[in-house]
């Protein structure tokens, strides 16, 4: 319930009381277990962020499949979970970073441990790729993955801004017929 509300009304926007009301659970039961707010926000991302751990070891992890061609899988599972024909469109990483990471060290911290996971993986993919000849060696699988990270991530943005899954279209189209294509 908790994850359900962050991601689509927002941390702001989501009260504890309507978290509770959800859940059909007393207030002292919720401060037992949650000394705040913040507290609470930080336990539901970690729950999202070990379901999307385990999407990336699915998907990314699937070694009989050309390293580029999971990559571009996995983006389009994201985007089909993410975009605009998701359920919830946009993701939780994002937000949480646009409105309270300025606010919140202890959620910037969490956020930005996530993020460093989600980057090597990617770079990991990368790497194979590079080592299969299937990209240049001069290419940087750090700074690549970061750049396809930062990429997927404002065309999220962008999409919800334009109610279209367009940016989407056009981070893959880039991404992999035109910046990792051989």
């Amino acid at each position: 319930m908790g994850l359900e509300r962050l991601r689509s009304t927002g941390y702001t926007a989501t009260g504890v009381k309507e978290v509770l009301d959800l859940a059909k659970v007393p207030k002292g039961s919720f401060y037992h277990y949650f000394p705040s707010k913040e507290e609470f926000a930080v336990e539901v991302f970690h729950l999202y962020a070990k379901g999307e751990a385990e999407r990336t070891a699915r998907v990314l992890g699937a070694r009989k499949v050309a390293p580029l061609k999971r990559l571009r899988l996995y983006f389009e599972e994201l985007i089909s979970v993410y975009g605009q024909g998701g359920e919830i469109s946009g993701c939780l990483m994002g937000s949480l970073s646009l409105e309270v990471a300025d606010h919140s060290p202890r959620m910037r911290s969490e956020l930005q441990g996530v993020f460093a996971v989600w980057q090597k993986g990617i770079a990991d993919v990368l790497r194979e790729a590079i080592q299969r000849g299937d990209l240049a060696k001069s290419m940087q699988p750090d700074a690549l993955a970061a750049f396809l990270l930062n990429s997927y991530e404002g065309s999220l943005i962008r999409m919800k801004a334009e109610k279209s899954d367009r940016p989407l279209e056009n981070f893959l189209h880039f991404a992999f017929d035109v910046l990792l294509k051989k």
